[in-house]
């Protein structure tokens, strides 16, 4: 049996919502906002979110950024809004999908199935060996693959291996010529330019918004770090 949190401020498409889904056989925990959320995914084994936009006390934006930093669980944003904007904040904020508001039902299970069905097959609900994961982010060494949300993505081998030394060090900050050093085992002879390209070329591939990243960030001054997505 699958756990699901459904987030909403309102009542009745809590209701609507939990006749269609527990029909399904899933079991369902219920919040009014984000704190509540948050409250329940952290005494509860949930495996899917469904996390309204605009709430009272925390909206599902902050509760979802929050929520990333200890929860790989699926999330999908039910919102009222139909801009591309807030399509792209919800995905920028850790949602996995969103769904917009009037919405049928049957297409809500559907997306709910798809999204279970990705999160046991990449191993969300058990942790696999030689695996290192960091937010969505997931590193197979034996593989030598990375994989975003799911996703496999389509690394180089030096890309692959610059991202392993981030995965491994989360939020340890590397300044350029560590990452080459590291990289390439050789004197770090230019390494600001050849490190600031790899960096981009990597932001292209992982980031929704590579202007604004999410996962490799700057540290003005001292080099890069990954986080969890935040």
């Amino acid at each position: 049996m699958y756990n699901l949190l459904m987030c909403d401020d309102e009542r009745d498409i809590r209701n609507a919502l939990k006749i269609y889904l527990s029909g399904e056989g899933y079991k369902i925990f219920e919040a009014e906002n984000g704190e509540e959320a948050l409250s329940i995914a952290s005494s509860e084994e949930i495996h899917l979110i469904l996390m309204d936009i605009m709430m009272p006390k925390m909206d599902g934006v902050s509760a979802t950024v929050k929520l990333r930093e200890s929860c790989n669980a699926p999330v999908i944003f039910l919102t009222a809004k139909s801009e591309d904007t807030d399509k792209i904040l919800g995905l920028t904020a850790g949602a996995d999908d969103y769904i917009t508001k009037p919405f049928n039902p049957l297409e809500v299970i559907a997306r709910i199935k798809a999204q279970l069905r990705r999160y046991a097959y990449f191993g969300g609900m058990e942790k696999k060996e030689d695996t290192i994961s960091v937010g969505g982010l997931e590193l197979d060494d034996n593989g030598k693959t990375v994989s975003l949300n799911g996703e496999t993505l389509p690394l180089t081998p030096t890309e692959y291996e610059i991202m392993k030394l981030f995965i491994k060090n989360p939020g340890k900050v590397f300044s350029s010529k560590e990452i080459y050093s590291a990289v390439w085992s050789s004197d770090p002879l230019g390494a600001e330019g050849t490190i600031a390209v790899h960096i981009r070329h990597l932001r292209e591939k992982i980031e929704i918004d590579p202007a604004t990243p999410r996962y490799l960030k700057v540290v003005w001054g001292k080099g890069y770090k990954l986080e969890g997505g935040k």
